[in-house]
């Protein structure tokens, strides 16, 4: 049988979900941004727990736009957990619908946290604690805009008709980064705001 005569559906389909080579690399790239934000963290408690005086320094932070904006951030990763079971079954429409609702996720979070840094009562230079607030979340945010990319560039080449129930390796990879900018964001919420209400 000539080449022209093999039919497309028995090419083979590559590798899929945490069988794929990308997956893993994500999975390594994770580890490595995990344990920066570890040492992040470390670094804060270690500090308030040698702080002469009040802890934070000009009051704890209130919490009127960190809880919309931890609501916001899980409702994208479960929309992103939501489009990605769409895909599973086929569904490039409900994929793209998934992307969309969390990229638009992602940008209210954006829209938040700029926000609360223009009411903060204090900037990166006044302190210690501003210092690690604004590097805190300021890294956090950086990972936000890459996920939103990566988001972006998943919705164009679903609709370029990329992705099947077969081969959808990338989105598994980029809804796996987008869980882990959220688990972050846990810690980083946990840090900043319910830590110095425990006392």
């Amino acid at each position: 049988m000539d080449e022209a005569g093999v039919s497309r559906t028995v090419l083979p389909v590559g590798s899929k979900a945490h069988h794929a080579s990308g997956w893993w690399g994500m999975l390594t790239v994770i580890a490595t941004e995990a344990t920066l934000f570890a040492y992040l963290l470390f670094s804060y408690f270690y500090i308030a727990s040698h702080a002469i005086g009040a802890w934070p320094p000009q009051g704890i932070p209130k919490l009127t736009l960190a809880i919309p904006g931890t609501i916001v951030l899980i409702a994208g990763s479960f929309t992103m957990w939501w489009g990605e079971r769409g895909i599973d079954r086929g569904s490039s429409m409900r994929l793209m619908i998934g992307l969309a609702i969390s990229t638009v996720l992602g940008m209210v979070f954006i829209a938040l946290e700029g926000r609360e840094w223009a009411g903060e009562p204090f900037h990166l230079t006044s302190g210690v604690y501003s210092s690690l607030y604004f590097t805190i979340t300021g890294f956090h945010l950086v990972h936000v805009i890459v996920g939103l990319l990566l988001l972006m560039v998943l919705f164009v080449w679903t609709a370029l008709g990329y992705f099947d129930a077969k081969r959808h390796s990338a989105v598994s990879i980029g809804v796996l980064y987008w869980h882990f900018i959220t688990i972050v964001w846990l810690a980083v919420f946990f840090t900043f705001y319910i830590a110095p209400r425990l006392g």
